[in-house]
């Protein structure tokens, strides 16, 4: 195999899977063997070893898994989601091999024997590495083996080489109902893939301090004519940042993918972030924790017509993300529908949350449920009409959480007005669902925007 090809690599697979599997049952296999060994050749070492250092390091890691987990669920609450029992199981059997494996270290050395030190670091890291696979396998955060690496297989582009415009363009003058793609031929010039930019968006009106955008423009964008394309704003979960989409969403290669069946056309994506830190939480509501309502109604697409040269139409600009992102999106094109009036949400919560209802209320509005319902998608659309909404609602199969959420919100939205459909992929809470969502629902976000027929 070529380098690229092992980067390439996928780590949510069946050979990965078996993979991660091996590591684990390998590794404990020896760190249990030189376990027994590294406290001396003596009968009673041996049987101390089983009977009393494993028992008490099983009792030791369980304790702290459950400690930890009742810190984390009821206590501090970084993440508004639930974390997965099968990985707090996963992380408590890394932290037993290594656990185990710095006594084994411990006795090794002690009696002077290398190899069982060496053994028992080999061994603990197996584990680790293959316990570590399987929680990844829960999230797909790390699809590839080359993101795992931190090795980029997309195309960069200063920020500097994009911002502006070009004095010819096309789609600026289309009758209605004619897609941009009925009147784009691509010029021998287009470069065969897109590319992924960097920009810091100022909240300027809102005052919200966010990390930088990822931006992705397609092959289209570097040609001159430049076809006016469409916008998809896509956010990211939380805790989450704007490079999740490009890494673990694989943004580039699915966008890449749908360009190359439209003659180098897409939508440009601008991956903005409403939370500001890993783990911020703003709700997307304009609150003491940021004003991320007003900075992606107001400051992301003033930027975007500032800065980028795409359509401007009424329709040309849609929204969407995943988990909190999913809600986040479904509550702007609420609010606001004349700036985004077509969504994306995939995975999305039941309602804007912190972890409870009462918790919400109290931090974001003052305790004021009516405040509370301006903003909950479920109350909106049981008071107000949507006629001129378009929205999407993607869940995975085994997503038991927020599959359920999806399914209520997308009759509710029927029941306003709103032009939704509902999409059931393989999966559950994770980038393999979100990814293969985004590809599933492009050609339908192109067709809304005005870009294909």
């Amino acid at each position: 195999m070529t380098v690229k090809e092992v980067l390439g690599s996928s780590l949510l697979g069946t050979p990965a899977l078996l993979t991660v599997w091996v590591l684990v049952l390998a590794g404990f296999t020896g760190v249990v063997v030189i376990g027994s060994k590294s406290g001396g050749t003596s009968r009673d070492a041996r049987r101390r070893w089983w009977t009393r250092t494993i028992p008490a390091c099983i009792v030791a890691v369980a304790i702290v898994t459950v400690i930890s987990g009742v810190l984390i669920e009821r206590v501090f609450k970084p993440f508004p989601d639930s974390l997965p029992r099968t990985v707090y199981v996963w992380i408590a059997l890394g932290v037993l091999a290594v656990l185990l494996g710095g006594v084994a270290i411990a006795g090794g050395s002690r009696h002077r024997r290398p190899w069982l030190v060496v053994g028992a670091v080999l061994a603990a890291l197996s584990v680790v590495a293959g316990a570590a696979g399987h929680v990844n396998r829960v999230y797909a955060e790390f699809p590839t083996v080359g993101t795992v690496l931190g090795i980029s297989d997309y195309r960069t582009v200063p920020l500097a080489d994009v911002i502006g415009s070009v004095p010819v363009t096309i789609g600026g003058d289309l009758p209605p109902g004619t897609p941009l793609e009925a009147v784009w031929t691509p010029p021998a010039t287009m470069p065969t893939s897109g590319a992924i930019t960097e920009a810091s968006i100022p909240g300027t009106t809102s005052g919200f301090v966010a990390r930088p955008a990822q931006i992705y423009l397609p092959p289209a964008y570097f040609t001159e004519p430049r076809p006016l394309l469409p916008v998809l704003v896509l956010l990211a979960g939380q805790p989450g940042e704007p490079m999740d989409w490009v890494v673990s969403g694989r943004l580039p290669v699915v966008a890449d993918a749908f360009a190359a069946r439209h003659s180098g056309l897409s939508p440009v994506v601008v991956v903005a972030d409403p939370i500001g830190e890993p783990l911020g939480n703003t709700l997307c509501v304009d609150s003491t924790q940021g004003n991320a309502r007003t900075y992606l109604s107001k400051d992301v697409p003033t930027w975007i017509h500032e800065n980028l040269q795409v359509a401007t139409g009424p329709d040309a600009m849609a929204i969407g993300g995943l988990s909190f992102g999913g809600t986040c999106a479904l509550q702007m094109a609420l609010s606001d529908p004349e700036i985004f009036p077509t969504f994306l949400d995939m995975s999305g919560q039941g309602e804007p949350t912190i972890g409870t209802r009462p918790a919400t209320v109290e931090q974001f509005f003052g305790g004021d449920e009516a405040a509370f319902r301006e903003h909950n998608p479920a109350d909106l659309l049981a008071t107000r009409r949507f006629p001129g909404l378009a929205g999407a609602f993607v869940y995975g199969s085994s997503d038991t959480e927020y599959g359920p959420a999806a399914r209520e919100l997308y009759k509710a939205a029927l029941a306003a007005g709103v032009d939704a459909h509902l999409s059931e992929l393989p999966g559950g809470h994770s980038y393999a669902v979100w990814s293969a969502g985004l590809q599933h629902e492009l050609p339908w976000l192109a067709q809304r925007t005005g870009l294909i027929q």
